[in-house]
């Protein structure tokens, strides 16, 4: 059976019993950091989660764990109508992140959260993935760009 559906299942059932319970926003935040630090010793789990990896140990699903709880998060941000927005940059700007998080709230019309991460192979500027948006004001890109422009220049003149 194929993976993506098997963790879309669990992801679901995770979500209807944590609305039940009421847990639905500690979950996700404890599975946020499960697979943001997986080096680190998570503590104790949730009720919800805990049962939930018990079952996974049960049905010999554990293997597919971090498919389940990426699944579960997004399924869970969605029923709630939060988009989640990924912003790359070389430094952490809060100054930046606070205009994108504005003005991505204004046009979307929903609440967004912003994930921010930092790759200095960008060389500057900044990634903004938002759903299947993606806009790419990094320099990098733009070094790409005129370098892919010098190629096919140089490959007429030849």
């Amino acid at each position: 059976m194929n993976t993506g559906i098997i963790s879309s299942r669990y992801a679901t059932a995770l979500l209807r019993y944590t609305e039940e319970t009421g847990g639905g926003e500690r979950v996700c935040a404890q599975a946020r950091r499960l697979l943001d630090h997986p080096d680190q010793n998570p503590g104790p789990l949730e009720p919800e989660l805990e049962r939930f990896v018990r079952l996974l140990v049960k049905n010999g699903r554990l293997e597919d764990v971090r498919f389940m709880l990426r699944s579960f998060i997004a399924m869970y941000y969605r029923s709630r109508g939060v988009q989640v927005a990924r912003l790359t940059t070389v430094v952490p700007s809060g100054e930046l992140e606070r205009k994108l998080h504005a003005m991505l709230e204004k046009q979307l019309g929903c609440e967004v959260l912003i994930e921010s991460r930092v790759d200095p192979s960008i060389v500057g500027g900044f990634v903004l993935e938002v759903g299947d948006y993606l806009l790419d004001a990094s320099v990098r890109r733009q070094i790409e760009t005129i370098r892919r422009q010098f190629v096919i220049q140089n490959n007429r003149i030849v």
